[in-house]
């Protein structure tokens, strides 16, 4: 005898998204000596998509990305050491924030505010996305 399963009918479909938006943190990086030797302000900004099936529990902050321990986990990876290039700062924060299963996809964009004349900031913007593949 054959058992058919049905699956649940669902009637939304779901993107959940953490946003930090315009984090300003005064951090060392950069390749050039006046950068190294004194502090700069950098923006962060993140989009950060989860799981779609997660389901928020009022009493449970680990049901949720909490986007207070997302801010935390920067600011310890950028005042822990000079970061020559945003790139390799990029990658320290993706590796930390992929840590937490939850977190399917992010985007982030770092800009340094006051390194070159006449602009507003200059920076990267990099998206990365967890595969499915282990």
């Amino acid at each position: 005898m054959k058992i058919i399963k049905f699956k649940q009918k669902r009637f939304y479909s779901y993107k959940r998204k953490v946003l930090i938006k315009d984090l300003v943190l005064k951090i060392s990086v950069g390749i050039h000596n006046f950068e190294k030797k004194k502090k700069q302000r950098v923006k962060f900004n993140l989009v950060i998509n989860i799981d779609q099936n997660l389901i928020p529990n009022d009493k449970d902050l680990k049901s949720i990305i909490n986007y207070e321990q997302v801010i935390k986990a920067i600011k310890k990876i950028t005042s822990r050491k000079h970061y020559p290039l945003l790139e390799t700062l990029a990658e320290k924060i993706f590796l930390k924030l992929f840590e937490n299963l939850k977190i399917k996809k992010i985007l982030l964009r770092i800009e340094k505010l006051d390194v070159i004349k006449n602009t507003t900031s200059v920076g990267i913007e990099l998206e990365k996305t967890r595969t499915n593949e282990y």
